[in-house]
């Protein structure tokens, strides 16, 4: 049985959920592709926790509840070095101007020949490009699942599904957060204010939400996403980008008297050769399909040469989502090694 050993960097909300579903799912990997995966690392701002022979869901807690718990010296790239390992699972804080701690893990794991399955939006959308160059230079793999609209499929359905096509369009509602405040203002007459409090209440808004309102998370998501599904060298600063932040009564009044529905749409769209990418608010006519995307759900819809017009709605916004799209790229990797 072959062993996988696997490291969680960022190991904060969304690691902590990514480290207890791959242990409920050891004796899965077991059966089904004859791999004994276990977690042997976990890596936060100011400490790190390594155990060869796997830490234990109890281990992992204790980590995470105590913020003395760990080596203060096992921190970054010094950490990743040191430690045997195979997969890197990063899911830190995303910065999307340096990359942060989390480009510096990325490359430090793919230049180490370890598979690197990002969860952490920033790193890929500072340098996809030089990332996904060190994973080909050091024959692994960049898995990027989860920070694409985690349980949304989007780069493997281009991928795996789509393989052959030439795609024209993709477009969706890639943000969950911003859909559920423009449902609620439409639908429940709440005010900005209102709808975001109610989202902060259930644990689906930040307590900055601008990144998501503003259209920074879309906008972040078509940059991956125009790199590692089409291969274009875009960078956030190509992304014409509007968002949702200034809705007043007044245009909601006018938009439902007048029968159309505002949602915050990101675009990719291709031809002769050329990617564009933009994130719009837009106001559609009840006949179009994203009418019917409310509250957190998300969709994304596709136009092909050959296999036509495809449209999928669905997948929880949550961490529980991010992480189990995480670890789908990671039974993707033990798939073909099988």
């Amino acid at each position: 049985m072959k062993r996988w050993d696997v490291i969680i960097s960022g190991y904060g909300t969304v690691g902590r959920q990514a480290g207890r579903l791959l242990l409920e799912r050891q004796e899965r990997y077991r059966k089904r592709y004859g791999a004994d995966v276990r977690i042997v690392g976990a890596l936060r701002s100011a400490a790190g926790s390594y155990d060869a022979d796997g830490l234990t869901l109890d281990q992992l807690r204790a980590f995470s509840a105590d913020a003395g718990a760990g080596r203060p010296e096992w921190t970054g790239a010094d950490f990743l070095e040191s430690c045997a390992y195979h997969v890197l699972i990063e899911a830190g804080p995303s910065d999307i101007q340096t990359g942060g701690h989390a480009l510096e893990a990325m490359r430090a794991a793919l230049g180490g020949g370890k598979h690197v399955i990002a969860i952490s939006k920033g790193a890929l959308v500072a340098d996809y490009p030089g990332l996904s160059a060190l994973a080909r230079e050091n024959g692994v793999q960049l898995k990027v699942s989860g920070a694409t609209a985690a349980a949304l499929p989007t780069v493997d359905l281009l991928a795996y599904n789509l393989a052959g096509c030439e795609i024209s369009l993709m477009e969706g509602i890639f943000t969950g957060t911003a859909n559920y405040v423009l449902t609620a203002m439409m639908d429940e007459r709440l005010s900005l204010t209102q709808a975001i409090e109610r989202a902060q209440q259930m644990g689906i808004a930040e307590p900055d939400p601008r990144f998501d309102l503003e259209g920074w998370d879309t906008a972040c998501k078509l940059t991956i996403l125009a790199n590692a599904a089409f291969g274009a060298p875009l960078r956030l600063s190509d992304v014409k980008r509007e968002g949702i932040e200034q809705l007043t009564h007044e245009q909601l009044a006018a938009w439902r008297a007048a029968g159309l529905v505002p949602k915050l749409v990101g675009r990719l769209q291709s031809a002769q050769g050329r990617v564009e990418a933009a994130v719009e608010l837009r106001l559609l006519e009840p006949t179009h399909p994203f009418v019917h995307v409310r509250g957190t759900t998300k969709a994304v819809r596709v136009e092909t040469d050959t296999m036509g017009e495809l449209l999928v709605i669905g997948g929880k916004s949550d961490p529980v989502a991010a992480a189990a799209a995480a670890l789908k790229d990671l039974e993707h990797l033990l798939q073909q090694s099988g």
